[in-house]
């Protein structure tokens, strides 16, 4: 495939739903840990809502700056489960995604939106019940002129994301992971869980985190006196 031909591609590969469904509620910061600190979109990428966990296959877009047309071209392709992943091809702040976009997505299924730019009726979308993560909040407003593409591999905060690739999504950011380790990200992710739970309990007991995590040594090492 050319990759300089505007491309709309309609048929992905998505991972195992039942897995997908599995990491929604684990959360963005242990998903994070479980797949060795990758996959991170940056702290710039921000909920629009407070308190929403999701999870979902990747239908990404690449659109051109402060243009919105192939988002339109993007709805159709999407389906039940879907996140929609938007990336631009040169910085841009417009508000670019709103209700009237969501509503059509929403209707399709799709769980939410992660776009590395602007979207306005913020109030609405909450309202709603979309989901969003983005860059900006803005009331400037798109065109739909410039041709783009639909199911390619796009790049958020440094982050690769193909097609198909799983994203988690809630208060603490974006999180996405690659389609092929969406099984071992699920059970590397379910024993932190498991590890966690045993340390909070040991914490709750009196013990100290130098203790459980073996930092006294390395207080010493770097240094540090303690003064009565």
């Amino acid at each position: 495939m050319d990759a300089s031909q505007p491309t709309v591609v309609r048929t992905i590969e998505r991972a195992d739903a039942a897995t997908i469904e599995a990491l929604a509620p684990i959360g963005t910061a242990t998903v994070h840990e479980a797949i060795a600190k990758r996959g991170y979109l940056g702290a710039e990428i921000t909920p629009i809502q407070q308190g929403v966990r999701i999870a979902g296959s990747a239908v990404t877009v690449l659109i051109h700056p402060g243009d919105n047309l192939m988002i339109h071209a993007a709805v159709e392709v999407c389906q039940p489960g879907d996140i929609l992943v938007v990336a631009t091809t040169a910085p841009s702040s417009n508000g670019i995604f709103g209700d009237l976009l969501a509503t059509s997505l929403a209707t399709r299924g799709v769980r939410g939106l992660v776009i590395d730019t602007g979207v306005r009726d913020t109030p609405d979308l909450r309202e709603m019940g979309f989901a969003v993560w983005s860059r900006w909040v803005s009331c400037q407003g798109p065109v739909r002129a410039v041709p783009g593409s639909v199911n390619v591999p796009v790049s958020i905060g440094g982050v690769i994301i193909e097609p198909g690739d799983v994203i988690t999504a809630d208060d603490d950011g974006v999180v996405a992971v690659p389609r092929a380790e969406a099984a071992t990200a699920l059970s590397k992710a379910e024993d932190r869980l498991a590890e966690e739970a045993a340390t909070r309990d040991r914490l709750a007991a009196g013990e100290l985190g130098v203790d459980i995590y073996g930092l006294r040594q390395q207080l010493t090492d770097l240094g540090v006196v303690y003064v009565d």
